[in-house]
């Protein structure tokens, strides 16, 4: 027994001893946290899969609740703005209703006088400027006048 309890206390062998020892706690708790992350990774992918499941699932109808959402918009907005106009056409049949308004219009359009009164026309002498330089227009041709039209234009703008 001399020679085994000298084995058993001596460097190498405590050493070796230990040795294996720490190997089997990390080669345990290797695959413990193996083990761990195998479930681990398994439960993930799972999680991920519905997930991704569900948001292939929900983003069509999505996109169509989206859609249909700005489309009821826009449909309530031409429906308010042709409630607008008709109430502005009602107006205006209103006005043409009363005699007053209506020959004010037609004096006023159509340049009618009544029986007995006298119609006068002014004249812009502006008017008499601009269609004398109309008429020159007329004898040139056609691409200078295009020219002349863009110099004008640009002439404007400064």
């Amino acid at each position: 027994m001399a020679v085994k309890d000298r084995d058993r206390f001596s460097t190498a062998t405590r050493l070796r001893l230990l040795g294996e020892q720490t190997a089997a706690r990390v080669y345990r708790s290797q695959t413990r946290r193996q083990a761990r992350r195998s479930r681990l990774t398994g439960r993930a992918a799972l999680l991920a899969l519905v997930v991704c499941s569900m948001v292939v699932a929900l983003a069509y109808p999505m996109r169509q609740y989206v859609s249909q959402r700005a489309e009821v918009a826009d449909l309530q907005r031409q429906k308010r703005q042709a409630r607008e106009r008709v109430e502005q056409l009602r107006d205006l049949k209103a006005r043409w209703q009363d005699d007053s308004y209506a020959e004010q219009q037609i004096r006023q359009r159509l340049h009618y006088v009544l029986p007995g009164e006298t119609g006068y026309t002014v004249v812009d002498p502006g008017a008499a400027k601009r269609s004398r330089a109309e008429q020159g227009t007329a004898r040139r041709p056609w691409y200078t006048n295009v020219w002349y039209g863009v110099d004008k234009s640009d002439a404007a703008h400064r």
